[in-house]
């Protein structure tokens, strides 16, 4: 059977001071989370009430790879879980492999649009405005287009072992990865 990698991100109800603060990543809700696995060739899309599938979802992947995952998306659902996802799941994430290797933390938006040339489409205060205003779809398409972008960024990253990004001057550099 084919390797299982399950790409992963989700988008909340409230910002984080919405929430009391950035230490209750939990109080921020999942409005909608997506997925895209490699062994089923789909994405799926997920509402608040469907996160016991997610997580399921989750904990069987070979592995799951996101961006910002362990101290953000898996803090989200802690609400919804009493798993351990950062230590339960199978996962790479790809900013904390970054940051190991540059010593700071880099935004997705960065490595995509340096790397492949296509940047995000929006950011999570839209998403966030989005929610408020019943506008779900836009949410899922917003958060899909996210998941691709982590797909490319990894694919990328896997064949030629480096990335780019834009620094805060706006200089283009490199940083090497060791992921497959």
């Amino acid at each position: 059977m084919a390797r299982d990698i399950v790409y992963f991100d989700l988008e909340t109800q409230r910002t984080a001071n919405d929430a009391g603060g950035w230490d209750k990543k939990r109080e921020m809700r999942v409005s909608i989370a997506v997925t895209y696995s490699t062994a089923l060739g789909e994405y799926r899309i997920y509402e608040e009430k469907d996160v016991d599938t997610l997580v399921e979802q989750l904990l069987k992947a070979d592995l799951v790879v996101g961006f910002n995952v362990i101290n953000f998306d898996y803090e989200v659902l802690s609400r919804y879980t009493v798993l351990d996802l950062a230590h339960t799941a199978r996962t790479l994430d790809m900013l904390v492999e970054i940051e190991k290797v540059l010593g700071h933390r880099l935004s997705l938006d960065s490595v995509a649009t340096a790397t492949l040339g296509v940047g995000k489409t929006g950011d999570g205060l839209d998403a966030i405005r989005w929610w408020r205003e019943g506008r779900l779809l836009e949410i899922a398409e917003y958060c899909c287009f996210d998941v691709k972008c982590t797909k490319l960024v990894h694919e990328h990253g896997a064949t030629h072992r480096q990335l780019q990004y834009v620094d805060k001057f706006r200089n283009k550099k490199s940083v090497a990865v060791q992921w497959s």
